[in-house]
């Protein structure tokens, strides 16, 4: 085991709680928060924050076939031809969009999610960023990405990728266990992975980062320790690790899955301790929550200047931005203002038809939220927050005014997991580990509402 982490702590912490891609987090959004008010906001942007780069991002919810474990908002099909429909309603929405912010704005930012943005067609790729360019100038040194299914790609496909722009790949592999791919319903061959990635690197791509997940069906610590040193071997650049959250009575697909071929949780926590140790015995730099990169890593590189950000997409090389979201159930964020389109087509495709934008819920910040976020923000990317520079940021007198929070911080002072002083917060080694559960101590709904059902365990 590392000696930065302990297992007794992980056990401890391992309780619900938000991955804080945004506070308040999106299960506080309000049906109250509609159109107008998301038309308001992009208005008043408009008039004071022009200069301000843009990160966008795209929903591709269509996939030919179901993973069990997945809890995206996806559509199963085989019929490509609706992915040309769905573009067509794209573009409507974006045209909308820019009718109230106007055209040419620096993107510096852009995140193909879904579902499967490699469902749609080589030129359905390339008429959906003809589309973005239209209204949108992406500008050089950007961060432009893609999530891929190994299964949906070729080499000649990722060179496609390439030219249109895309410079950073996202290879959904979960597991490259052959029992646990049957029993989570995705089979795709080790060598599969091994050969595009080295085709990426190939072509010239700036990062490729490789999804896996712990907790599944049919794992076993030894199974997925053969599947780390798989990934040792392949190097990504990134490597994001998540811990599977079954939640069936929340997701339908995970209903497939049997529950006693689930591992325990000390299995569980096996899995992650050997991730840990594998990981940084091969020089991954522990970025936070469930992130490694390479020392080289723009992410890493990051993480040590101290300019690491976090939105919906995760952690992020790119400046704190406004965040323009388009497609079915995509989230985005104006100002001070967070908001969500339609969770169906049908939904999204009728706002649409009637020539709204097609925003069913969201949420207008106070100034408590604001504050709030502020501290989590620099809580999960800086690891450290210092009272005087938020003080003055947003006008309070820091011990003062969370002077309830930092009493509960210190049993995780006591167990070192941060350090407070007079002057700040400080975030420690093995703090990294369960940083969520630091940010948690100052989210005020939390507080209010003890109900953490909603939320996957930290661990």
């Amino acid at each position: 085991m590392n000696h930065v982490i302990d297992e007794g702590l992980l056990r401890r912490f391992d309780v619900p709680g938000p991955r804080y891609t945004s506070y308040p987090t999106a299960d506080r959004f309000v049906e109250a928060f509609n159109e107008s008010d998301y038309v308001q906001a992009l208005e008043q942007r408009r008039v004071g924050s022009l200069a301000l780069p843009l990160s966008l991002y795209i929903h591709i919810p269509f996939c030919e076939s179901l993973c069990y474990y997945c809890a995206c908002n996806k559509v199963i099909t085989k019929h490509h031809s609706k992915a040309a429909e769905y573009l067509r309603y794209l573009s409507r929405e974006l045209e909308l969009q820019v009718q109230h912010f106007g055209r040419g704005h620096h993107v510096s930012q852009m995140h193909l999610g879904g579902g499967t943005p490699t469902f749609l067609s080589d030129a359905e790729l390339e008429d959906l960023v003809a589309m973005v360019r239209r209204q949108f100038t992406l500008v050089p040194g950007g961060e432009y990405s893609v999530e891929v299914d190994p299964r949906t790609v070729t080499e000649a496909r990722l060179q496609h990728l390439y030219r249109l722009g895309f410079n950073r790949l996202s290879f959904g592999v979960q597991d490259f266990d052959p029992t646990v791919q049957k029993a989570v319903h995705r089979i795709q061959p080790a060598q599969q992975v091994f050969d595009l990635v080295a085709a990426a690197r190939q072509i010239g791509f700036e990062s490729v980062n490789v999804d896996l997940i712990y907790g599944l069906p049919q794992q076993t610590p030894e199974s997925f320790r053969h599947t780390l040193e798989q990934v040792r071997t392949l190097r990504p650049d990134r490597i994001a690790l998540y811990a599977y959250a079954h939640l069936p009575a929340r997701f339908k697909p995970q209903r497939r899955i049997i529950s006693a071929e689930l591992p325990s949780p000390a299995d569980k926590l096996s899995m992650l301790s050997i991730s840990l140790d594998l990981f940084s015995e091969a020089g991954y730099v522990y970025v936070g929550m469930d992130h490694f990169a390479l020392p080289d890593d723009a992410l890493a590189v990051a993480k040590r200047q101290g300019r690491l950000h976090r939105n919906f997409q995760g952690y992020s090389t790119q400046p704190d931005c406004d965040l323009i979201a388009l497609g079915v159930s995509a989230i985005g964020r104006i100002g001070a203002t967070y908001s969500q389109n339609a969770k169906t087509l049908e939904e999204y495709y009728d706002a649409l038809d009637q020539g709204r934008l097609p925003i069913v819920r969201g949420l207008a910040l106070n100034r408590d939220d604001v504050l709030r976020r502020s501290v989590i923000m620099a809580l999960m990317c800086q690891g450290h927050v210092d009272f005087e520079s938020v003080g003055l940021a947003h006008l309070i007198d820091f011990p003062r005014y969370f002077a309830r929070e930092l009493e509960r911080l210190q049993d995780m002072a006591e167990l070192g997991l941060v350090t407070v002083s007079d002057s700040a917060i400080h975030v420690t080694p093995a703090g990294w580990y369960l940083v969520r559960a630091v940010a948690m101590v100052f989210d005020r709904y939390l507080q209010v509402d003890q109900d953490r059902a909603r939320f996957s365990k930290i661990i």
